[in-house]
């Protein structure tokens, strides 16, 4: 499959299509924050604080992902010169938002469920996001012995950030040379492509 020529849509687009019912839990702000403290120091963590809406965030409770794409925009931007570009950085915030919600309970029970086998693992992924965000559907296929694809339906996020979700929680199963690359087909639909061996 070739690389998509449909363009990434940036943060204003993005946040047009967005609605109040689209939200996403206070703990992957919390983690958002954390991860640019971590990376860039209080002054970063501080702009993304202001970006995100200023509001002390309950771990389960849920927010705006107008808010939460506004922090991570900003992060990107903040800390993507020192830390190899903004996909990178992306994809660490990914990393990131996958560690937090496997150290909730529910990302505790899922891993627990789906063990170690790799595909059984990503066929938990469409619940536990159903868990984490009130918006967009996914459901996975099986498209060869060591190969599936994810494919995301109305989904904000950014594409770098969810391959760092996604290479973060297969790094959980028995996947080894991991490989995952979205092909974007509408603003806000993608296809992930997971291959390990």
């Amino acid at each position: 499959m070739t690389p998509s020529a449909v363009p990434a849509p940036g943060l204003e687009q993005l946040l047009s299509f967005t609605t109040p019912m689209d939200t996403c839990r206070g703990m992957f702000f919390n983690g958002l924050l954390e991860a640019v403290r971590t990376l860039g120091g209080d002054e970063a963590r501080a702009k993304c604080f202001t970006a995100a809406g200023e509001k002390r965030f309950v771990d389960f409770f849920s927010y705006p992902v107008a808010d939460f794409l506004q922090g991570v925009f900003t992060a990107a931007e903040l800390l993507g010169p020192e830390h190899g570009g903004r996909d990178a950085v992306l994809r660490q915030l990914g990393r990131r938002a996958t560690e937090d919600f496997l150290h909730s309970t529910v990302g505790k029970t899922m891993l627990a469920l789906a063990g170690p086998e790799p595909f059984r693992l990503l066929s938990s992924f469409p619940s536990a996001y159903r868990a984490s965000l009130s918006y967009g559907e996914r459901s996975v296929a099986r498209v060869g012995e060591q190969r599936a694809r994810l494919m995301v339906r109305r989904d904000f996020l950014p594409v770098a950030y969810n391959e760092g979700v996604l290479i973060a929680a297969m790094e959980q199963s028995t996947a080894r040379e991991l490989h995952v690359e979205g092909h974007r087909l509408a603003p806000l639909d993608v296809d992930y492509e997971l291959r390990w061996a």
